[in-house]
């Protein structure tokens, strides 16, 4: 593990083990904004699923009432109309085979990377390289879509794609330190929400096990889940 700063060392001693109400964990987590930037406040949370068996699996996204405070790179894959209307809706990089080649020599400069239905065969030889990295346009993210102006509006109004690590947890951002405490609280409870109503029916006994705020360099506070 990288050694930790005195700074960090020094929060961490002000955290308590005891998970506690979701208002209180914003208060304190906002006494840790010392640093020279806005840090971005994430919610980790620990799922009672096996990530080993497929249909247990948690992948999806959500639009956050607040958005998350940055400005979201999104790349489309589409061609024709659906290329200038992805572009109308704000895209910052739209294209096809051309896009694809840009991937594969190492272009990765988006955040999001969204596709129409059709484009499905220029995508899939793609996996390699955005599967690992949380990019690959998906049905159940929302990420492969036949309405492609709405897709590109959400996620550059900060919607957001999560899923499942091998440890069964599931991590994202939820907006900045310097929102309010009504807009990471209705942020958050708004992510939480959505996470329950993709709870794989495999998956047995209690599914939200734990609940974590942070930000980025600030130790983690319980919540009340």
């Amino acid at each position: 593990m990288p050694s930790q700063s005195k700074r960090y060392r020094a929060l961490r001693e002000k955290v308590t083990e005891d998970p506690v109400p979701l208002e209180d964990a914003i208060r304190h987590l906002k006494t840790f904004g010392t640093t020279k930037f806005i840090q971005t406040v994430e919610v980790s949370t620990n799922l009672g699923i096996d990530p080993r068996q497929s249909d247990q699996n948690v992948r999806g996204s959500v639009a956050l009432p607040h958005g998350i405070g940055k400005n979201v790179r999104v790349a489309v894959f589409a061609q024709g109309d659906n290329a200038e209307k992805a572009t109308a809706a704000g895209a910052d990089i739209v294209g096809g085979d051309d896009l694809a080649a840009k991937i594969k020599g190492g272009f990765l400069d988006f955040d999001v990377a969204l596709a129409t239905p059709d484009m499905m065969g220029v995508v899939g030889p793609l996996g390699r390289l955005l599967g690992p990295r949380g990019l690959m346009p998906s049905p159940r993210s929302g990420t492969v879509a036949t309405d492609i102006t709405s897709a590109v509006r959400e996620f550059k109004a900060g919607k957001i794609e999560f899923r499942n690590d091998k440890g069964g947890n599931v991590a994202a951002p939820v907006g900045k330190l310097n929102f309010t405490d009504a807009q990471l609280i209705e942020n958050i409870t708004a992510f939480l929400k959505h996470l329950q109503t993709v709870k794989p029916a495999a998956a047995k006994g209690t599914y939200l096990r734990s609940v974590t705020i942070s930000a980025t360099m600030s130790p983690g506070i319980r919540v009340l889940a």
